[in-house]
């Protein structure tokens, strides 16, 4: 469906992955887009931020303001100047989200994890949305018209292996502040994220877990402050920015330890990699130039979904089926809805699972197997879930 819009809007753009691509959306759909940069130290209280941003709302007659992921002082910007704030966003949970801005008449949030947003109808954000993630497939299909980045030896070696593109999260705030943590305390939280990385998206319990007595000891070790208008609250925070990127980190190292063990396995990433020494580190790579062309040309792209993320779709899956990449993913509810396994792309649930699929999809006579999936799963995102097929309903949604 195409949106025939004159709309003029102005974008908080930031570092998000997607900006160029939702941006270009925006514009197909009719839209006049500027965008402005400013920088932002505090996501609630800015005043030079506010200054230059209601300069800009002064200057032109924008139908509304948009930001990929929200921001309360964007919010209140525009509540105090009677425009509408639309935000779609690529992370979750976020944080900035649990402030009592969210509640603001101007709000039209969109959310990608259908569960979150059920958590916020529940509690009376009645302008929070779903929209899942998307990809901008004709960008890649003109991107795969030139030629390859990578040399002849690196493609043989993708041509036979598994890659995965992403963090390893060893920067994570659970290992700042464990030695500060009671031995007691470090071994119940150890014990939980041992649990919760091999589920693989199937249940998560970190909420469980924080109780309220666990809560309060966590209290007497870690320094915790928040605005009055926050309503997050520190077991949240804690089982989101600790315990959740330190499960990442072990659920990623172990997994990838193991297919090495009989799989050739391929990283691009900017972590260190010397305690996995069986994988071969690749480096970085540009999101929008080379990384396209990893999943196009890998035997098989994996995605492991941080556990934040409660049922949604992540990003990365669309960047992989989008370029005609075979997708190993761990299985998440919303899956269900759009894909069939083994038809579209390839789920596990456990990490038997997924070295026993790697073993039959790597072995050579299935290779025409992998090209025909890849293929349907690239067929049916560029039919229905382009960053064309999101914003055209964003832009419909927001006005009922």
């Amino acid at each position: 469906m195409k949106i025939n819009s004159t709309k003029k809007i102005l974008v908080y753009r930031w570092k998000a992955y997607n900006y160029d691509d939702v941006i270009a959306a925006f514009e197909r759909a009719g839209c006049e887009v500027k965008c402005i940069a400013q920088k932002l130290l505090n996501y609630e209280v800015n005043d030079d931020f506010a200054a230059v941003f209601e300069k800009e709302l002064a200057s032109d007659n924008y139908e509304f303001v948009f930001s990929i992921n929200y921001f309360p002082v964007i919010s209140d910007i525009c509540q105090k100047n009677g425009i509408e704030y639309v935000s779609y966003s690529c992370d979750s949970p976020l944080i900035s989200m649990y402030h009592e801005s969210v509640f603001n008449q101007v709000n039209r949030i969109f959310l990608f994890d259908a569960l979150a947003v059920a958590n916020f109808r529940a509690i009376g954000a009645s302008h929070v949305r779903y929209l899942p993630l998307g990809v901008d497939t004709a960008r890649l299909d003109r991107l795969f018209t030139f030629s390859s980045p990578f040399k002849e030896e690196t493609e043989r070696l993708l041509e036979r292996s598994l890659t995965f593109v992403g963090s390893l999260y060893e920067k994570n705030s659970y290992d700042k502040i464990s030695d500060k943590l009671p031995e007691y305390l470090r071994g119940y939280f150890d014990a939980a994220m041992q649990l919760e990385s091999a589920r693989f998206g199937t249940e998560h319990f970190f909420d469980e877990i924080m109780t309220p007595e666990i809560s309060e000891e966590l209290l007497e070790c870690v320094d915790f402050e928040k605005s009055d208008r926050s309503f997050s609250d520190l077991p949240f925070v804690f089982s989101v920015t600790s315990l959740g990127f330190k499960c990442a980190q072990i659920q990623r190292k172990r997994a990838l330890t193991d297919l090495s063990k009989k799989h050739s396995v391929c990283l691009f990433t900017e972590s260190d990699t010397s305690d996995i020494f069986s994988v071969k580190n690749m480096g970085g790579v540009d999101y929008r130039l080379i990384m396209p062309w990893v999943f196009r040309k890998s035997a098989i792209s994996l995605n492991f979904t941080i556990s934040n993320i409660k049922t949604g779709i992540p990003l990365r899956v669309w960047d992989v089926l989008g370029a005609r990449g075979f997708l190993f993913t761990n299985h998440q509810k919303e899956l269900d809805i759009y894909f069939k396994d083994g038809e579209d792309l390839v789920w596990f649930d456990s990490e038997e699972e997924l070295i026993e699929k790697a073993d039959f999809y790597l072995d050579e006579k299935n290779a025409s197997l992998r090209d025909k999936i890849s293929q349907r799963g690239y067929e049916k995102v560029s039919t229905y879930h382009t960053f064309d097929n999101r914003i055209s309903q964003l832009l419909v949604d927001k006005e009922s």
